[in-house]
């Protein structure tokens, strides 16, 4: 486990945040809340049929009885949640027949308890796909105030210690938005300096990279990195956003001294801020197998709440690892 990954389940466990798993039919969800239970990352809420869940344990040889189970069934818990949807939802049109029969899903139970505060983040994406996962988080919980988009980013380390923050980046996005609009692209470099903040504690230093350096190539691609510099910049002036840049202009001080003078990064950039989900995707994948280094995402950010995606070939440890980043969004989200 990499030294911030082992700080990120420290800092969450002084935190004591519930955090909902709706994804109690598979074996790893159950052992990710034993695990985060008994090591103190939070408090497990387990969503789904009480029976069903005790049938998981004992095929896995788990014990979970301690732990607080909803079920979405639960006469109760269905009125209730039914009313936190129907008040998510009624101005698109939801009746009440509609949001009864919606919330009898344990995923959409996650949402509801996140948006009523009943838990303070939710894990899921083990077993559904990020659509299945981030479409009832978008419906009843929606988007961080000023945000136009949900993204996400990967913390990816690397044995370059010399280079981003001490060795680690922060990518972005390489897991939600094939064709971010300047708009988009502009929220997106600015949830993501705000995740670098909070995983790495650190001061975000934020590229927009480019197949271009500071105009040496035209192309509406480029043109669109360029406005969304701007857009960022001056949405958030505190910040240290700049662009366009080219990979190498980002991250090595020598090529930035060269290729862009006057730029305040410098190539001492922290965050890589990619120009389409081709661009994200394919680079965080290449870092991770060139280097031998560490990829821990999709990081869900944009939401209102802290409601987190995982790779479907999540391990047990990296979904206690997730709960932990997630008690951390909720607590930087207030």
């Amino acid at each position: 486990m990499h030294e911030i990954i082992a700080d990120i389940r420290r800092r969450a466990a002084t935190l004591d945040k519930r955090i909902a798993l709706p994804e109690t039919d598979d074996a790893r969800t159950l052992q990710a809340a034993r695990q985060a239970a008994d090591g103190g990352l939070g408090h497990p809420v387990l969503v789904g049929s009480p029976e069903q869940i005790s049938y998981r344990a004992e095929q896995a040889g788990l014990d979970v009885s301690d732990l607080e189970t909803v079920d979405p069934l639960d006469t109760r818990v269905r009125e209730d949640c039914a009313a936190v949807y129907l008040e998510a939802r009624q101005s698109k049109g939801a009746t009440e027949e509609e949001a009864y029969e919606q919330v009898a899903d344990p995923m959409v139970t996650a949402a509801c308890l996140l948006r009523s505060g009943k838990a303070e983040g939710s894990v899921a994406g083990a077993v559904h796909s990020t659509a299945e996962t981030l479409r009832p988080l978008l419906r009843v919980v929606g988007l961080e105030k000023g945000i136009s988009v949900v993204s996400s980013c990967f913390i990816m380390t690397t044995p370059q210690v010399a280079m981003g923050e001490k060795g680690v980046f922060i990518f972005a996005d390489a897991g939600v938005v094939p064709q971010p609009t300047a708009e988009q692209l502009a929220d997106i470099a600015i949830v993501t300096a705000h995740s670098a903040r909070l995983y790495l504690d650190c001061e975000p230093r934020v590229a927009m990279l480019s197949f271009s350096t500071k105009g040496s190539a035209c192309h509406s691609d480029v043109d669109k990195v360029v406005e969304a510099t701007g857009l960022a910049q001056a949405k958030a002036p505190e910040l240290l956003i700049e662009g366009e840049l080219q990979g190498d202009a980002a991250v090595v001080p020598a090529v930035a001294t060269s290729k862009a003078p006057g730029d305040k990064l410098q190539g001492r950039a922290n965050v890589l801020i990619f120009p389409d989900l081709d661009a994200g995707n394919i680079a965080y994948k290449l870092v991770q197998r060139l280097t031998g280094g560490e990829a821990y995402g999709p990081l869900v950010q944009g939401l209102a709440r802290a409601g987190m995606d995982l790779s479907r070939g999540s391990t047990a440890e990296e979904i206690a690892n997730v709960m932990a980043i997630s008690a951390l969004r909720a607590e930087a989200l207030g």
